[in-house]
């Protein structure tokens, strides 16, 4: 089966009150997890290429192993450009071969994000290439992704219809609590998703696809065992995954998940390399972390998000 656009797998994700798993890849060892995890449950996927990834693996590479998954396991499978910042980095996805892009505006004016959302869906749709836009603005790091709590902001569900209207997007990204990087919510926080925004985002865009970013759950035996072995991250609170799933049987149809990923796969190198001193082989060391990342997939799919046995 051929690379698909994100068009059909959301509809039937809307329709069926699941979400389907968008996951952010980096090298070979993650994609195998990921699309490993999926193949043994049928399961949809879109696979996320961030700015930073593209610079660090390069675009023909990360293609070509992108392609050989999708052969090897005969999946539907979107690629999907994440947090393009302009129309340059979105342009030379879809040339590239993308079926999927993402043209974050969030940072410019309400105006600007349209005119801007509006050329990139324009050229994309020309080339049968989906485009997902964002409205509201998520705190946190993550790659080239850095916004202040102070500047950070929940989508405003007045501006939702003529910001697709106008700009003729296929899907968008909304700001209702979730944040990007692993540390969303400090030990005594309660975390909480905005619902209502949610639902009044539904009402104002009926059937239409939603996303949410920033939604990893920083599971937490990753960071026990990263620290056992180690580390020093904070103890941190992410996405509690029953308001997750709460999200994917409404409107939300493709979740984004990048952290659980990085510390999937550090928690395993990190502890084999632990145990195992003397061991200088990558295919040792890299095994590990990538079979963390094929259990965190499998539990996310079937827990969170729901769209097991839907390819």
């Amino acid at each position: 089966m051929p690379l698909v656009t994100t068009t059909d797998m959301l509809k039937k994700a809307y329709e069926g009150n699941y979400a389907i798993g968008a996951f952010n890849v980096n090298n070979l060892e993650i994609i195998q997890g990921i699309t490993e995890a999926a193949a043994e449950l049928n399961a949809p996927l879109i696979l996320q290429v961030s700015a930073g990834a593209r610079r660090y693996a390069k675009h023909v590479y990360l293609m070509k192993l992108i392609e050989a998954a999708e052969i090897d396991t005969g999946l539907p499978i979107a690629v999907h450009l994440d947090h393009g910042e302009d129309f340059e980095i979105c342009k030379a996805c879809i040339d590239g071969g993308f079926t999927s892009v993402m043209i974050d505006g969030s940072h410019h004016s309400f105006e600007d994000n349209i005119s801007l959302t509006a050329q990139v869906v324009q050229y994309a749709h020309e080339r049968g290439v989906t485009v997902e836009g964002e409205l509201g603005r998520l705190a946190g790091i993550e790659d080239d992704v850095n916004v202040t709590d102070e500047d950070a902001s929940f989508t405003r569900p007045d501006e939702v219809e003529e910001f697709v209207t106008r700009t003729g997007v296929d899907s968008l990204a909304i700001a209702i609590g979730t944040s990007h990087g692993a540390y969303k919510f400090k030990p005594g926080q309660t975390p909480r998703l905005r619902f209502d925004i949610l639902e009044e985002v539904s009402k104002r865009l009926p059937g239409f696809p939603i996303v949410l970013h920033g939604a990893s759950s920083v599971v937490p035996e990753f960071v026990k065992t990263i620290n056992t072995y180690g580390g020093e991250m904070e103890d941190a609170i992410g996405i509690p995954e029953d308001m997750l799933r709460q999200a994917a049987s409404m409107a939300v149809c493709k979740i984004n998940i990048d952290s659980d990923l990085r510390l999937g796969m550090t928690a395993g190198i990190r502890e084999h390399l632990s145990l195992n001193p003397t061991h200088f082989d990558p295919r040792q060391y890299l095994a590990p972390g990538r079979e963390n990342i094929k259990s965190l997939v499998r539990h996310k799919i079937e827990t969170v998000l729901g769209c097991d046995g839907k390819a």
